[in-house]
């Protein structure tokens, strides 16, 4: 850490939560900066020491690790390792605390992106960012114009409409479908709500970055990826 930050920014940077988590432990006298409770936006340099709950947070050193991993079926994006068994967290068996960018249901499989940067997660994870992110989906029966131009349109799903989006017919029942938002099991819904359920569902694609891992496996991004990833999200907004 080369200059002063807030401690809640330090903590979500070193992938240990979320700045709203971060706020909340503080409030509760949960975190210490030099053996002393904090008060909420206090900064902190390399010279300090960070400890949650009387445990050392060690400052990262170390350059941020950002991963392409094709998920299978039957893998659950939680870093919650004692509730999950089969969770994405122990399934990839990464030598340091990674975490997944957004989510894939259980039953999808296709392209996620892990990393150890908490900023870069803050910012991807704002639908208003508008990233895009494409699917491949097979559905249980024939499909139709009108489905295409109701899923593209904005379906009512979760108490809201989703956003219109980027829909093409690819088979008898296979389509496309590109999406910037990421409510919950959105695909699924909004399929559901118009009839149809989906037996297949494939990310293929987040923002530049296409899926090209087998199945089970991740990679590094490249240098080029990297930078190109980091500047789309340049002057993205973030949850704080």
């Amino acid at each position: 850490m080369q200059q002063a930050v807030r401690i809640n920014k330090f903590l979500s940077q070193v992938g240990y939560c979320s700045r709203r988590k971060a706020d909340e432990l503080i409030e509760q006298g949960r975190v210490t900066i030099n053996g002393e409770i904090p008060l909420l936006g206090q900064k902190i340099t390399s010279e300090d020491s960070v400890q949650v709950d009387g445990k050392p947070i060690a400052q990262r050193t170390e350059k941020h690790v950002y991963l392409a991993f094709n998920k299978p079926v039957g893998i659950v994006c939680t870093t919650d390792t004692r509730v999950e068994k089969d969770n994405i967290i122990d399934y990839i068996g990464y030598p340091t605390r990674i975490f997944p960018i957004g989510r894939l249901d259980k039953m999808s499989e296709g392209l996620i992106l892990m990393t150890s940067d908490g900023e870069i997660v803050n910012k991807i994870l704002r639908s208003k960012n508008n990233h895009e992110k494409e699917y491949v989906v097979t559905v249980d029966k024939p499909i139709t114009q009108e489905f295409v131009e109701q899923m593209s349109g904005g379906v009512p799903i979760l108490d809201t409409v989703t956003k219109p989006c980027k829909v093409k017919q690819t088979g008898k029942k296979t389509f496309k479908i590109i999406l910037t938002q990421g409510l919950n099991r959105q695909i699924r819904r909004m399929s559901e709500h118009l009839g149809y359920r989906v037996k297949k569902l494939k990310r293929i694609r987040v923002m530049h970055l296409n899926l090209d891992v087998n199945v089970g496996k991740y990679r590094n991004l490249t240098g080029k990826e990297l930078k190109a990833f980091l500047r789309s999200t340049e002057h993205s907004s973030k949850t704080f």
